[in-house]
This record gives structure tokens, C-alpha cells and sequence, in this order.
């Protein structure tokens, strides 16, 4: 296959995520002409447009000023291309003429970019004649303006640029063992984590060892903790609201307990029942909103993994920063809220809620936790270190959990209280 087939193709992906609001994942499934690719072809196609996804922000402020109109008047194929070139020229070490001319080349092989290959032409000779942003822009401003604001007000400008940074880099693989941690490590090749997660470098999941047979799941490290605060006892009846896709469940059906998985999504609840099917573990599945739903009796432990921006994990989403507005990321506290109040009444005084949420936004967090206390609801059961080996340093002064990637440590970014039904 081409170089230039490969650059369309990473073109196309681009095109798909940031013109037409799809996922990476739905895109690699969705395009034809990424569909055509094979073997290393595809994973350089990938990388080209995950390499532009994470540096966008970047990217697309060093374009401004070697354009002669602004990115946006360019045409949405143009100016895919424009990305996907400048990521292989500034962030990819690649040879510059392979670069610019194989991308030129992948206009011409793309219909509504045909017209616009001498203009493609002569910006990416420039873009190969320009030094690379990194070194002259600040890390947050990977994001648009409106993310980037957001992060340095709710967590300082330390913190949002460090998780700027961990964006930056192809994350690891974690996967949680069904039951030997140590075996599993040593079958894939992996790390061990001093939480029991198993760290390998990124690759194809169905292809490692021990897939077929159902021995573990892919789990981000920091996801495994919620699950962990509960302490799961073997027989203890344990509901998981809003469980899909159901690493968490899996996880506490492995430690033995009874676990009723409740989601609104009756397709992702498919796919958790797939996962209990591979690893042979049980729960009861059920769909149903659960701000509407009565137990037929009260859990004395509630996983609430609340629906959120998910702005935690763009390490492995980065396109979540360009698909999601201001606006989507606001809607989520009252859910939460509203959620956090239903788990109340299905758990008697003194029950367990660990609440949860993949983004270290305050409004989405502890926010949420400290309205719910301040109504009467819960009290909060502080985090001791102990409990979260590997992550001993993301404990808050409130005694709740902040994951945050630091050297050596690859996570995502997870809010986790500890709350006690009052």
C-alpha cells in the first residue's frame, strides 16, 4: 500500500472525528479507506491521527500564522490533511519529503481535496521549514481555550498541565487479572503494579494471551480503585449502578461477591454480559434508569460510577477535548446529583456509596460529594493510603481520591469519594 494511502486514510479518520463528531474508535471502524489498510500500514495511519489528536491545540495555533486565510476557511478535507501533516512533520520525526509529498499525494486520491493540493503543498513546506510548538507554547494549550481555562480553575495550573503533558504519550495497556495478578504478568510479558494492575505496552487485545480464555480485562489503574474501597467480601451483595461497559463489575465478581450490574444502556450492558461470558463471572444484569429504580431490597454497598465528561481520560480519548463543548460538560452535575441522592435510598444508614467519576473536574466531584453531605445524606469515610497502594499521593485533604499521572505512573484521572449513608 501507498504512503499515500496511509496519509488519506489518517486524513479520513480526522475528517470523521472533528468535522463529523465520532470517536477514534468509531471512526477505525467506520472508514473505508482506513478499512483497506493492513497490518503496519493501519497502526501508522492510527498514529498519525492520534499523534494530531493530542497535540491539536498546538497544532492548529502553529498553522495560524503560515496560512494565508485562517484554518478554519480551509476546506474540512484541507484541512485534515494540514493536521495530519504537520503532526508527521512537528511530533512524528518524520523525513520531511515523505511527509509533505505523500500527503500532497493523498489529496489527489481524495475527491473533495483535489482542488486544494498546491495550497496543501506549500503551507506543509513551511510547516517542514518551522520549528515544532512544543518548545514555545504553553502544555495546556494542547485543549481549546474553553477546556484549558476550565482545567487551570478547578485544578491549578500544576495539575491540568501535567495531565496536558501525560496526553502527550501513546498510553499503556492495564489489564485487571481474574485471579493471579502475578501469573497473568508473566504470561503477557507485563508489569506488575504494586495494585495488582498488569502493565504492557499498547497492542492488539484479542491477540495477547489469556483473552480467549477470559484470565483478565482491560482496566485503567486508577479505574480499579472504587472497586477496591468497597472491599468486596466473597457473598456479599454488592450493586453497581451505572455499570457499563463493567470493568468494576467484573472486578467485584472476581472477589466473590453478588453483584447486581444496573445500567440505562441496554447496549453496553451487552457488552459487560460478553465480558462475563469470557472470564466465566457472574452478575445479575439488569436495565433500568437508576434514578427511577426500587430495589427489592437495600444494598448495604453502592458502586455509583456517575455519568461524566469524561474529561479524564483524554490520554486515551483525545478527541473528547475537540467533540465535547463547554456546554456538554455542564450538564453533568445535576445527573450526578440526582444519582448520588438515588443510591441513598437504596442503601440503610451506615451503607457504603463510593462514588466515582472519570474527570478531575470539582464541579463533577467534589462538589457534587459536598452538596450531598451538606443535604444530609451521607458522611464521608476518609481514604487511607493503605488502601490505594501505587496511588498513596492522589489522597485529598478530605480524605478523597484525585488520581493524577505523575513519573513512572500511567493513570487516568479519577474522582473517588468514600461516602457513609447517614
Amino acid at each position: 500500500m501507498s504512503g499515500a494511502a496511509v496519509r488519506l486514510a489518517a486524513g479520513r479518520l480526522l475528517h470523521l472525528v472533528l468535522d463529523k463528531h465520532r470517536t477514534l474508535d468509531e471512526a477505525l471502524v467506520a472508514d473505508e479507506a482506513f478499512g483497506a489498510l493492513e497490518g503496519a500500514d493501519r497502526g501508522f495511519a492510527r498514529a498519525i491521527a492520534s499523534s494530531a489528536l493530542r497535540h491539536l491545540g498546538w497544532i492548529d495555533r502553529g498553522l495560524a500564522p503560515l496560512l494565508s486565510r485562517p484554518l478554519p476557511a480551509t476546506s474540512p478535507e484541507i484541512r485534515a490533511l494540514l493536521r495530519a501533516g504537520a503532526a508527521q512533520l512537528w511530533f512524528m520525526d518524520v523525513a520531511p519529503h515523505a511527509a509533505v509529498s505523500e500527503t500532497v499525494e493523498a489529496a489527489r486520491l481524495w475527491h473533495p481535496a483535489r482542488s486544494g493540493g498546491s495550497f496543501l503543498n506549500a503551507v506543509l513546506r513551511r510547516v517542514s521549514e518551522t520549528a515544532s510548538p512544543a518548545g514555545r507554547m504553553d502544555t495546556a494549550a494542547i485543549w481549546p481555550d474553553w477546556l484549558a481555562a476550565r482545567m487551570v480553575q478547578s485544578l491549578g495550573p500544576d495539575l491540568a498541565a501535567a495531565l496536558a503533558e501525560a496526553q502527550r504519550a501513546e498510553p499503556a495497556l492495564h489489564l485487571s487479572a481474574k485471579s493471579d495478578p502475578a501469573a497473568l504478568a508473566a504470561l503477557t510479558g507485563g508489569a506488575l503494579l504494586a495494585d495488582g494492575t498488569v502493565e504492557l505496552a499498547s497492542g492488539a487485545v484479542e491477540a495477547l494471551p489469556g483473552y480467549e480464555t477470559g484470565d483478565w480485562w482491560v482496566q485503567d489503574a486508577a479505574a480499579r480503585l472504587p472497586a477496591r474501597l468497597l472491599a468486596p467480601q466473597p457473598g456479599e451483595a454488592i450493586l453497581d449502578l451505572c455499570a457499563a461497559p463493567g470493568g468494576k463489575t467484573l472486578q467485584l465478581a472476581a472477589a466473590g461477591a453478588r453483584v447486581t450490574a444496573l445500567d440505562r444502556s441496554r447496549p453496553r450492558l451487552e457488552r459487560l454480559k460478553e465480558n462475563l461470558a469470557r472470564t466465566q463471572l457472574h452478575a445479575d444484569v439488569i436495565v433500568a434508569d437508576a434514578e427511577a429504580w426500587e430495589p427489592p431490597e437495600l444494598f448495604s454497598k453502592i458502586l455509583l460510577d456517575a455519568p461524566c465528561s469524561a474529561l479524564g481520560t483524554l490520554r486515551r480519548h483525545p478527541e473528547g477535548a475537540w467533540i465535547k463543548s463547554a456546554a456538554d460538560a455542564g450538564r453533568f452535575p445535576a445527573v450526578q446529583a440526582r444519582l448520588l441522592a438515588a443510591a441513598a435510598k437504596m442503601t440503610p444508614p451506615g451503607g457504603t456509596v463510593v462514588y466515582c467519576v472519570c474527570t478531575p473536574l470539582r464541579e463533577e466531584g467534589a462538589d457534587v460529594v459536598e452538596a450531598a453531605i451538606a443535604a444530609g445524606l451521607y458522611t464521608r469515610v476518609p481514604v487511607k493510603a493503605e488502601e490505594i497502594p501505587g496511588f498513596e499521593d492522589c489522597i485529598t485533604p478530605d480524605g478523597d481520591v484525585l488520581t493524577r499521572p505523575r513519573e513512572g505512573r500511567q493513570a487516568d484521572a479519577f474522582y473517588i469519594a468514600r461516602l457513609s449513608r447517614a
